[in-house]
């Protein structure tokens, strides 16, 4: 007796599944919910009467970045994150309600300050990263403190490894990782290496590569990914992770070289936006990958064809090289009038 169904009703059963989930989706009330670092980026900014570097104190972290592109084009978002309860985390939690996200939870840490970053920008608008964040207050995030229902009616949650660096901050995002996957999230992982925060880099592979197997959308930098595989050739890089694991979309960012998406064994390549008048390039990469999570809100993450993926490629590629043309990235997004202006000039 043939226990296996045929061909008709098999693709019956997956379009029935496809459905379910679709509708699962459309009953969460909010779209975006990332959690992780908030800190204050101080960039360079000029220099004194006596020679001395100026820095500006700009709000900052990944995914806070990615929920403020997200906002910026009408989404619903949220975070969980802790900052210290001073000037900075004061000034945190008040930049989070002026751009429209929900800091409902955003603890504040009575001993342990707000991380701080200093970022040395150099002449192409590249950037090196110095740290104060032994400890600082976003490695204090406790598995009790992860709002299970916030999750559970996220249509994505969002995530990196900045909160995986320590055992706290790591056990209360492997917590919120779990949340999503059973509720049905869409879960979008941006590693986002930086090695001065970590104990070892095979700590870092061994977090990055437990995020693998959550997520449904990876967006990857061209030197993570050769890092992580050992592949110089981005395309080999890929492979190696859909080897060991099936995310069905891979975003690779290139900087100056431009963007891929790997979906369903098609790759398509779409070239930057370069401007003349980059400053920095800061945030870059987050506002690409909140662009891309806006693509997927608006059309979902099954049958996108290649024209769909080059639109989604185009759209983040232009929204990317509007804000390396600004300082601090979470404050001034670009809004869809402009990336609009980008996308009609080319």
């Amino acid at each position: 007796m043939n226990l296996l169904p045929n061909v008709a009703d098999y693709e019956a059963m997956q379009n029935r599944e496809k459905k379910e989930w679709r509708e699962i989706i459309d009953m969460k009330t909010t779209d975006v919910t990332a959690l992780g670092e908030l800190l204050i980026d101080f960039t360079q900014n000029g220099t004194s009467e006596q020679g001395n570097s100026l820095f500006e104190a700009n709000p900052g972290g990944a995914p806070c970045n990615v929920l403020a592109m997200l906002s910026k084009l009408g989404h619903k978002t949220a975070f969980i994150g802790k900052v210290g309860k001073d000037s900075f985390g004061k000034q945190l939690k008040k930049v989070l309600a002026e751009v429209g996200i929900d800091a409902t939870y955003l603890y504040m840490d009575d001993e342990i300050h707000t991380t701080l970053a200093l970022v040395h920008t150099f002449a192409d608008g590249d950037r090196d990263f110095s740290f104060y964040r032994n400890p600082g207050a976003d490695m204090m995030l406790k598995e009790e403190e992860i709002p299970e229902d916030l999750i559970k009616s996220s249509k994505i949650f969002h995530f990196g490894t900045l909160s995986m660096t320590h055992e706290r901050v790591r056990a209360a995002t492997k917590k919120a990782l779990d949340i999503a996957k059973k509720s049905g999230c869409i879960i979008s992982f941006d590693p986002n290496l930086r090695p001065p925060l970590w104990d070892s880099l095979e700590t870092a592979r061994e977090q990055v590569l437990y995020g693998l197997d959550y997520c449904d959308v990876l967006k990857i930098s061209d030197n993570e990914i050769q890092w992580l595989t050992g592949e110089e050739d981005y395309t080999d890089g890929v492979n190696w992770i859909l080897e060991r694991f099936p995310i069905p979309l891979i975003l690779v960012s290139m900087g100056k070289e431009g963007s891929r998406a790997y979906y369903k064994g098609s790759m398509v390549e779409v070239a930057p936006f370069l401007q003349k008048n980059t400053i920095e390039t800061t945030g870059a990469g987050d506002t690409f990958g909140g662009c891309v999570l806006h693509y997927i809100l608006e059309h979902g993450l099954e049958n996108l064809t290649e024209e769909n993926l080059r639109e989604m490629l185009r759209f983040a590629n232009a929204a990317a090289a509007l804000i390396t043309t600004r300082k601090g990235a979470l404050r001034v997004m670009p809004s869809v009038e402009e990336i609009s202006g980008i996308l009609e000039g080319n």
